[in-house]
């Protein structure tokens, strides 16, 4: 069934304003319409098409609204109806403060009114931009920030802008991500969400974004400018080369449980919004509920979010959290579910860059390299197997390879040539590049769920000492395996990812969970921060900038490279095979000639040795024990 999306929410016609929403359940819905005292005047909207509530008011542009519906409730059958609950417009592009929990939003019917606890949708006449092609080039490197992490502690960021959209427009923050070679920022979520209900009595809050109430209005704590702060911010990103990436939440919202607030969707329609069987919210992603991404009017509001933010502020691809959920239909799991197809086929969407975080916790929940044609993929094994590898892991050297190579084990399926692999070693969601090489185990203690939220299994090594040491070996060890880390990273072929202040040693005191964290665990310092690391990598971001090879899609094979040992003959089934290998060398060939990437996963030294051809030499020399080097084959006499 085609979605549904008939211009729901609030349009600007001349002196009037249509406002429409969905309910195929309600029996009456309101329009209510706040002045600047928060004095509310209700319209009773008429009932027109099957589900569709509607009005015309003779108001405009700055207007302050939001609906109330009632109906029968029976919470069991998913029906939540209460006219006390002030609900926001799902398709509201702008509120008027941000969300903040209070118990009082999961009162029972007609117990409570919410409308002073809930912001107000604004209304917005919102111009389009000139269109222009992604800039983001596939295979090119992603940075994942989050925006009041990456620059609350800014030295040269004004204080105004701190934590905000604004920000990433700075000279400061242009140079440092045209020195990385950012291909695009992916910015963690920046639409309006609410805090978990378990976190304000802990005195903790929201520091990632990921438990949203509005799928298309920004968060004003992050963007006070609202679509117009981020449209200029996206444009000034634009003219220094650099793409932007929205991870947008779609899997869920921050209503929650049968305890949460009730504060849009559910209150509107929840047997539309939400999965539920046998009269039970469906659980796929952890939150307490999981959206019914198969339903027409949920595709519908989902689609034109994703236009929403293309046409309004020219954004160059989005990264979806907890992707199969979009997939997923009373069956499981369908990389050809309406909703992908439509992503897939849309228009507007038709250039843009649509990645995948390819799991969820539902049944058959993970589903990489299933995604198929559009979609890159956040590449786990990538992340896993190159961890096992520099942890000093038996039988890894195969691995390594496949993953440098592009990952064809798992994108090569159906004839498929071309990897969709997001290279990623550490992410938002764990523990940063230096905790994982200095702490063995988590430490979430500050998240108050006495150490047991967060993953057990980190494939992470401490390097002889757990945490913080003034040993000086240690220091140097732990120094010496960021750099490999790093180094494989930016070797590998397909796109990359790097998450802010991994560059130069950002810790997080070993919390790999660190979502609750909106202080100086989660905030980078780049006053303290390592810039003989940050050195190297603009170094390595420059090398891979420089041999295209890197970056190309096609996986790696036939003449493009050469696997050899470091004896530089080629690599024999025993060498494959061989548990205690700890070396390997890859010799690429492209445009710009041949490079070979040395690595050396031993803790002595290797002298490395490349065939040479006629004409041309290798600048040969020792690898230093757990590194990675690079040789270009240069002609005799440069």
């Amino acid at each position: 069934m085609k979605n549904i999306s008939s211009n729901f929410g609030a349009v600007v016609l001349g002196s009037e304003t249509r406002f429409s929403v969905w309910s195929a359940t309600a029996q009456t819905v309101w329009l209510c319409l706040f002045d600047k005292d928060g004095n509310e005047t209700r319209v009773e909207m008429q009932h027109g098409e099957a589900g569709v509530f509607f009005a015309v008011a003779p108001v405009g542009a700055g207007q302050r609204y939001g609906f109330r519906a009632d109906g029968e409730y029976a919470p069991e059958r998913g029906l939540w109806f209460d006219p006390l609950k002030l609900l926001v417009d799902p398709y509201a592009v702008e509120i008027d403060g941000p969300y903040r929990y209070d118990k009082r939003l999961a009162s029972a019917r007609g117990v409570f009114d919410t409308a002073p606890l809930l912001p107000k949708a604004v209304v917005r006449n919102l111009p389009e931009v000139i269109q222009s092609t992604p800039l983001f080039q596939l295979g090119g490197l992603i940075y994942e920030l989050q925006l009041k992490s990456f620059t609350k502690l800014h030295p040269d960021v004004p204080a105004a802008q701190r934590g905000t959209v604004a920000a990433l427009a700075h000279p400061a923050i242009i140079e440092h991500l045209q020195k990385l070679r950012v291909s695009a920022v992916e910015l963690m979520p920046i639409t309006a969400w609410m805090d978990e209900r378990h976190l304000p009595p802990l005195g903790l809050s929201n520091a990632w974004g990921y438990n949203p109430v509005s799928f298309m209005a920004l968060d004003p704590r992050l963007c006070p400018g609202g679509v117009q702060e981020l449209r200029e911010t996206v444009a000034a990103l634009h003219r220094a080369g650099i793409g932007v990436i929205l991870d947008l939440v779609f899997n869920h919202t921050a209503e929650s449980d049968v305890a949460g607030p009730t504060l849009s969707l559910r209150g509107l329609d929840a047997t539309t919004y939400y999965r539920s069987r046998d009269g039970e919210l469906v659980n796929d992603t952890g939150t307490g509920n999981t959206i019914a991404c198969d339903h027409p009017v949920t595709r519908g509001l989902i689609m034109d979010s994703l236009r929403h933010f293309v046409r309004h502020a020219g954004i160059d691809g989005f990264r979806f959290d907890l992707a199969p959920v979009l997939g997923r239909g009373a069956d499981g799991f369908d990389a050809k579910a309406a909703l992908l197809e439509e992503m897939r086929g849309d228009a507007t969407l038709a250039d843009r860059v649509l990645i995948a975080e390819p799991w969820d916790i539902g049944p058959q929940g993970y589903q990489l390299g299933n995604f198929g044609h559009r979609f890159l993929e956040w590449n786990d094994k990538f992340r896993d197997d190159i961890r096992r590898f520099w942890r000093g892991d038996g039988s890894m050297v195969g691995a390594l390879a496949t993953r440098l190579a592009g990952s064809s084990d798992v994108f090569g399926g159906d004839g498929q040539t071309g990897t969709r692999t997001v290279n990623f070693i550490a992410a938002h969601d764990g523990m940063t590049l230096a905790d994982l090489v200095s702490f063995e185990h988590k430490h979430n203690d500050a998240n108050g769920e006495g150490n047991r939220d967060g993953h057990n299994e980190n494939l992470s090594w401490n390097n002889g000492v757990e945490g913080e040491t003034a040993d000086a070996a240690v220091q140097a060890a732990r120094s010496r395996d960021i750099r490999a880390l790093l180094a494989t990273l930016f070797a590998s072929r397909g796109a990359i990812m790097l998450t802010a202040g991994d560059e130069f040693g950002r810790t997080q005191g070993g919390n790999n969970n660190a979502y609750c964290q909106d202080n100086e665990t989660s905030w980078l310092s780049w006053g303290n921060r390592d810039r003989e690391l940050e050195a190297y990598a603009f170094s390595l971001a420059k090398m891979r900038a420089g041999f295209r090879a890197f970056s190309q899609l096609h996986f790696l094979g036939g003449n493009d490279v050469q696997w050899l040992t470091e004896s530089g003959v080629p690599m024999t089934v025993a060498d494959w095979e061989d548990p205690s290998r700890q070396r390997l060398c890859m010799v690429l060939s492209g445009e710009g000639g041949r490079l070979a990437v040395l690595i050396n996963g031993d803790r002595r030294k290797v002298a490395f040795h490349l065939p040479e051809r006629g004409g041309h030499r290798w600048d040969d020399g020792v690898v230093a024990g757990r590194s990675v080097e690079f040789r270009r084959e240069v002609e005799n006499g440069d």
